[in-house]
């Protein structure tokens, strides 16, 4: 019997969501930084500030497992889903991520960040013009 709540999924989800997210964004500035798109440093800008959020979030989400006593032990893979072993409580189970399921997250949770971003773009050059 799994002691791990629906919201405590969520979070364990959403954190190794990031950790996938996080590689690929730090692959994309790497090759925009080999580029030599004319808009280089606005995307590497852009990318560092996606970086920078993601980071925030996944530090948050890191503190809210720790005080659930909820770890990550480690993951696995077959065909089509990508097991990680969690403690939680004291009990471990492995949590399954399918791999249509994680490209799916990933572009709904690429897609929340960037209108964040683009948000406080928007914002930005508000205020720049009043």
């Amino acid at each position: 019997m799994s002691n791990i709540t629906i919201e405590e999924r969520t979070i364990l989800r959403d954190y190794i969501l990031l950790q996938y997210m996080e590689q690929m964004v730090r692959n994309s500035l790497g090759d925009i930084e080999h580029s030599t798109n004319i808009l280089k440093r606005l995307y590497l800008m852009a990318g560092n500030a996606l970086l920078e959020r993601m980071k925030q979030d996944q530090y948050r989400m890191r503190r809210e497992l720790k005080q659930s006593n909820i770890k990550i032990l480690g993951d696995e893979q077959d065909d089509f889903v990508i097991y990680h072993h969690i403690n939680c409580r004291g009990y471990t189970e492995r949590f399954g991520l399918t791999r249509d399921v994680l490209k799916a997250e990933i572009s709904l949770q690429l897609t929340k960040y960037t209108s964040e971003l683009g948000d406080n773009l928007k914002e930005a050059s508000t205020k720049v013009k009043s």
